[in-house]
């Protein structure tokens, strides 16, 4: 039987995962609202007469703009894809596989530090993954009755 310490460092990999996951979703990129406010300020300050100077800062301008426009439409693309998901074969195929891997994990070395907290979440994940797929199941199941 593991001791609580063994036990705690077997699961530090499992929250460091789970806690890296949590701070990728808060992760932004730079600014190109401010850093455009900031060039065009900087395009005011410089003379007229340097006029390649002032084409060069004009032409990064417009390269900030065009790629604000790009990544909005972007990801107005990407919210509308996600938006319309209604889960489909990939949630089974999820399903099985993380089915597969709790029954591998199962014939592991129970002696592993990391082996109960990883059985714990593998058990969480293969009741997750079966809610989804079962819920996609019925989806399609609905629709097809629906078509007929």
């Amino acid at each position: 039987m593991p001791t609580l310490l063994s036990m705690a460092l077997g699961a530090a990999p499992i929250f460091g995962g789970a806690l890296f996951a949590a701070t990728a979703g808060q992760l932004k990129g730079p600014d190109l609202r401010g850093l455009i406010k900031q060039d065009l300020d900087l395009l005011d300050r410089i003379p007229a007469e340097q006029t390649q100077r002032r084409a060069d800062l004009q032409r990064t301008i417009d390269e900030r703009i065009d790629d604000l426009v790009a990544t909005s439409a972007r990801s107005r693309a990407l919210r509308a894809a996600a938006l319309s998901y209604q889960g489909n074969w990939r949630d089974v195929v999820l399903f099985s596989c993380s089915v597969l891997f709790t029954y591998v994990w199962w014939h592991v070395n129970h002696d592993r530090g990391n082996w109960l907290p990883l059985f714990i979440v593998l058990i969480v994940a293969c009741v997750l993954t079966a809610g989804y797929a079962v819920r996609g199941t019925l989806r399609s199941l609905a629709h097809a009755r629906r078509r007929q």
